[in-house]
């Protein structure tokens, strides 16, 4: 490129970590609110995020690229100023007039490796909040087919955390009143997690388990080995660095997956992937294909293709699709899908499941509305 058109790229990178310090890092983090706020005045900081490609040009990719090298540094035995920021480093020091200084100074120290993280990593948050939604989506779609046998694909799984989905204990309180509605059976793991849901004014998730998973696989570009401690500090450093408590769930998620050996596949074409594991299954299980906030790294042509093949398969091939992603986004496969009210809450994501209708056609249900981690939903059955 010449310098006219980097100097483009760099001004659009600037703007997108404004808007994110004025509109996304501010409501969770004051860390990051002030990181990307100094990144957003300094063109040599954001350009090093020109070193991903286009679709992961993202603030977050920078951030996680960061923290990731100071929690290296931490683990190398090293403790660089900076990491006296991070809470997930064992720092307690709030953002105050020096942060830009230490920051400047890690940045020129670490550009380097930074950079290659950059190019070479993708956001994998691999959040197991959602499993909160998935979990009661999956008894109703389980109930509703009359199957109790479930075989799970989980498209762009990262690290596979979600395949535990009926490993993890649940938690589901009223948002008004702040009382449990429901848990998981007791004879859940002692050691796994507690996910807390906060359930809107609608549906209420009952407890009752409908399915049992007896077959499980996850997709992705670059699946992480939960067993390589350096992909997992990768995942460690997607999070962000003040919440404790999401922390400590995925350290614990991660513990009971390496006692697991959840199956995870490296694969460049995910639709063909699909077709082949439907190919593969009985006729007695429920397949059930599931992705979140995956489609959104997709570019248009790639995206299409996708919706083709798993269209396809759900309409002809007895294939059930639950997808989480963005409202906007969730209209591009199902444009008559209808608005909630939690929509427009920070973060929403709309859960839509299809299924045949036995015509040769799909079936439509938006089975939730939820945080992008799971934090809160409005269940409608």
């Amino acid at each position: 490129m010449d310098s006219e058109h980097d100097a483009a790229v760099v001004s659009r990178l600037q703007a997108n970590f404004a808007r994110f310090a004025e509109h996304d890092a501010f409501v969770d983090d004051p860390l990051y609110a002030a990181i990307t706020a100094a990144v957003a005045q300094r063109p040599a900081w954001a350009a090093l995020l020109a070193a991903a490609p286009a679709t992961q040009r993202l603030p977050m990719l920078w951030l996680a690229a960061l923290q990731e090298r100071v929690l290296a540094c931490v683990d190398a035995g090293e403790r660089p100023p900076l990491a006296d920021y991070f809470s997930s480093a064992g720092g307690a020091r709030a953002p105050d007039d020096a942060l830009v200084e230490h920051l400047g100074d890690f940045i020129e120290a670490q550009r380097d490796a930074l950079t290659r993280t950059i190019a070479m990593r993708s956001t994998q948050t691999n959040e197991i909040g959602r499993s909160a939604v998935l979990w009661p989506v999956l008894q109703s779609l389980a109930e509703a087919s009359g199957r109790r046998s479930v075989a799970l694909l989980d498209v762009g799984c990262s690290a596979g955390l979600n395949l535990g989905v009926d490993h993890w204990r649940y938690r589901y309180v009223d948002d008004a009143t702040g009382a449990t509605i429901a848990t998981t059976p007791a004879s859940r793991d002692a050691r796994a997690p507690e996910i807390a849901c906060r359930v809107l004014a609608g549906a209420r998730p009952t407890g009752t388990e409908h399915a049992q998973i007896v077959a499980r696989q996850g997709i992705d570009l670059a699946p992480i080995d939960v067993h390589d401690a350096a992909a997992v500090r990768w995942l460690r450093a997607c999070l962000w660095p003040h919440d404790a408590e999401r922390r400590a769930r995925f350290d614990a998620a991660v513990a009971i997956a390496r006692t697991q050996a959840w199956p995870l596949a490296a694969v460049p074409d995910a639709a063909a992937a699909i077709a082949a594991w439907r190919a593969r299954l009985s006729d007695d299980v429920l397949p059930v294909v599931f992705n979140s906030w995956v489609l959104s790294y997709f570019d248009a042509p790639l995206l299409r293709g996708h919706l083709d093949v798993v269209l396809e398969l759900v309409a002809r091939h007895d294939v059930a699709w639950i997808s989480a992603e963005s409202p906007t986004l969730s209209r591009t496969w199902w444009p008559d899908k209808p608005a909630t009210t939690a929509d427009t809450l920070p973060n929403a994501t709309s859960w839509t499941v299809a299924r045949p209708d036995g015509n040769g056609g799909i079936a439509w249900r938006l089975a939730a509305t939820s945080h992008a981690h799971g934090r809160w939903m409005l269940y409608e059955g």
